[in-house]
């Protein structure tokens, strides 16, 4: 396939024209003409790009790839080394943010609420959903998570109430959006990092809060592209989990 149409069905797919986002969607640096293999990753660091160096792969498409706002121009150290390994092996990078997390289909935020079966509702921000699930206690939904996860989230439940019915979830970095989701009237808010100032938010508003990990959060939107490619347009793709905690 060329490096470009790809770069347009999949444009075309997420509804990329209608963001404006912090970092450039589409195909952030040129590569070869022809993909044959495609890597897919959560974000473009160093061991992503060499681990696509072993698959011999023509193609990176990530969530967090480069060129961020307030991002230094400076092309120094790190920056130097991962733009290195790209250009002098002819790799197609991609990278899809924002378009990524909100999808209807293929988004972070749909793939969250496929695996914690809630039943989405709607929209309490343009990048925070809310939905149902069944009635349950706040103990049972974090035993819930981490069964799906296979990994324990960051759970605060001071001065809740024992169940939950009601939730918001955002992927990715959305702790910020906890006030927002109180006021909209949930019990329960979900999302991937924590702040120092979380935990007392947590505390005062009365607000069960989950936080499963940045990267946690935003492996599944990826995957869900790579798999749309693969069955639709019959590309040869591969998902490489990079292990991250945070």
């Amino acid at each position: 396939m060329n490096n470009f149409f790809l770069e347009n069905i999949i444009n075309k797919k997420l509804l990329s024209h209608q963001y404006d986002d912090i970092v450039p969607n589409g195909l952030q640096i040129e590569g070869a003409k022809i993909i044959k293999k495609v890597i897919t990753g959560v974000t473009a660091c160093q061991k992503l790009l060499d681990q696509s160096l072993l698959y011999k792969a023509n193609a990176i498409i990530v969530h967090h790839g480069y060129f961020w706002k307030n991002e230094s121009q400076y092309i120094h150290n790190i920056k130097r080394n991962r733009l290195k390994t790209i250009l002098s092996n002819n790799i197609n990078l991609y990278s899809w943010h924002l378009p990524l997390d909100i999808h209807s289909t293929l988004g972070n935020n749909v793939q969250i609420a496929k695996k914690l079966n809630i039943c989405i509702k709607g929209n309490v921000l343009p990048y925070v959903l809310w939905g149902i699930i069944k009635q349950t206690t706040g103990f049972e939904f974090a035993k819930k998570i981490e069964k799906i996860y296979k990994k324990r989230p960051i759970y605060l439940h001071e001065n809740s109430s024992p169940y939950i019915n009601r939730i918001a979830w955002c992927s990715g970095k959305g702790q910020s959006f906890i006030k927002q989701a109180y006021k909209f009237g949930i019990d329960a808010f979900l999302t991937g990092e924590i702040s120092e100032d979380t935990i007392h938010l947590s505390r005062e508003l009365g607000i069960h809060f989950f936080a499963l990990g940045h990267h946690a959060t935003e492996k599944d939107g990826i995957q869900s592209l790579g798999k749309w490619l693969s069955k639709k347009h019959n590309l040869d793709v591969t998902f490489i989990d990079i292990h991250n905690p945070a």
